[in-house]
């Protein structure tokens, strides 16, 4: 999302939306709803519960307690987008962030071509079995294994067991999956287009 699309979203000027995103200027509680709702999350979103000792731990330092729930963010509960997502990023701002997602026995992530996008995705399997396909192969993961991948590949997983399946993931660049829309074409080719109404903001 653009500082214009964002603008026009919210309601809020491009040069005051600039200025509090370099951090010239402190959002008032007002604007930030006004922003949250353009984003379509709540304002609380933007406010990570970090204590620490010092402002760098503070600032970059997630507790598990404190992890953000990305299922808001996507606007999607966890039956929708056949899992629960958390944030282990301290922050969405920068090249990419990372998550750890959830899979109850027997779920799946739908297979959509919205989940596919330029840039490159990671994975780590911290305990259960996860079936990964990846253009239409299967691929069978367990506790240890690990992935990456183009996410340019349509591609979807599934916990097809009676245990859960928690895996540590990596995305870049910051996009918000719901938002990617790709266009077929006739050679079986996929063509980018830019996210339609949203990408993620520190």
């Amino acid at each position: 999302m653009t500082l214009r699309n964002l603008a026009e979203a919210s309601g809020i000027s491009v040069s005051h939306l600039s200025a509090i995103e370099r951090g010239a200027v402190n959002a008032s509680l007002n604007k930030v709803a006004q922003i949250a709702e353009a984003l379509g999350v709540s304002a609380d979103w933007f406010f990570a519960k970090r204590a620490g000792a010092g402002p760098m731990e503070r600032a970059y330092v997630v507790r598990a307690r404190n992890r953000r729930n990305l299922n808001q963010l996507y606007g999607e509960d966890v039956d929708e987008l056949g899992l629960s997502d958390k944030l282990l990023s301290s922050s969405i701002g920068g090249a990419f962030f990372m998550g750890v997602a959830e899979y109850a026995p027997h779920s799946a992530r739908p297979n959509h071509p919205m989940y596919q996008h330029g840039g490159e995705q990671h994975g780590f399997v911290l305990e259960g079995e996860l079936e990964l396909v990846i253009g239409g192969e299967e691929i069978r993961l367990q506790a240890g294994d690990s992935y990456s991948f183009p996410t340019e590949i349509i591609h979807n997983a599934r916990n097809r067991t009676d245990k859960p399946c928690r895996l540590v993931w990596a995305i870049s660049p910051v996009v918000i999956p719901r938002d990617v829309v790709f266009e077929a074409h006739s050679a079986g080719e996929a063509q980018e287009r830019r996210p339609a109404t949203r990408t993620a903001t520190g």
